[in-house]
């Protein structure tokens, strides 16, 4: 089901983040400026695995840097290795595969990012454990992503648009530290952001859901001496 719905989603045929709205109406809304959304080619959305966080980041780390994408979707693919030909982005390589078995190999990056994408997966533990493989001692996870802040209904919790748009896969910031501390991590931080609030009303507008999930960022550490 999300894997269908996230192909769509690179076709132009369906909105993601809740699943109202497109993507290009959705960006701003997240907290991104108006030059890094005019930074990244047309096409690159948020949320979408276009590549719109890789283009971002592969301008952070620069030309001696190198940013891995991994998108689980042909079609998702295609359009990120579209976008970084079209404005060649030398530094930004995309590869298939799942979060949860990402294809990098162990103590290789400096940190990992995700933006609205762990609450797609089942086991998210597993997904807390794959970053902490692949990164080097002393590395770190930048994640923003959607909490819970009280249970889900369940008409909520059921709803294929919003287990579709990392909303009903949401866990508490509890069960992440439990996750985090259990992958191995330290210093681990879950900021919720109130300023969410409204747009997370129009994620499904008139049923509440502002109530019971906020957007955060999740940050941690891989320890200096740690390695797999």
């Amino acid at each position: 089901m999300v894997r269908n719905r996230y192909a769509a989603v690179a076709a132009g045929r369906a909105g993601c983040c809740g699943g109202t709205g497109t993507p290009d109406e959705a960006s701003g809304n997240m907290g991104y400026s108006g030059a890094e959304l005019a930074s990244v080619p047309e096409g690159a959305n948020l949320g979408s695995g276009a590549g719109f966080d890789c283009f971002l980041a592969a301008q952070a780390v620069g030309s001696d840097g190198r940013v891995i994408g991994v998108d689980m979707t042909h079609e998702m693919l295609r359009r990120a290795r579209d976008n970084a030909a079209r404005v060649n982005a030398a530094n930004v390589e995309f590869r298939l595969g799942e979060i949860e078995h990402l294809p990098v190999a162990d103590n290789t990056a400096d940190v990992v990012i995700a933006n609205c994408v762990i609450n797609l997966v089942p086991d998210k533990a597993q997904v807390y454990r794959e970053a902490f493989r692949v990164l080097k001692p002393g590395g770190r996870i930048a994640i923003s992503d959607v909490v819970n802040i009280a249970p889900l209904p369940a008409e909520l919790a059921t709803d294929e648009a919003l287990l579709c748009g990392c909303v009903a896969g949401a866990a508490a910031s509890r069960q992440i530290q439990q996750w985090l501390a259990a992958a191995g991590f330290i210093d681990s931080r879950i900021i919720l952001k109130p300023e969410s609030r409204e747009l997370v009303k129009t994620w499904a507008p008139g049923r509440g859901i502002e109530n019971y999930v906020a957007s955060a960022t999740i940050e941690a550490r891989k320890p200096d001496t740690a390695r797999v």
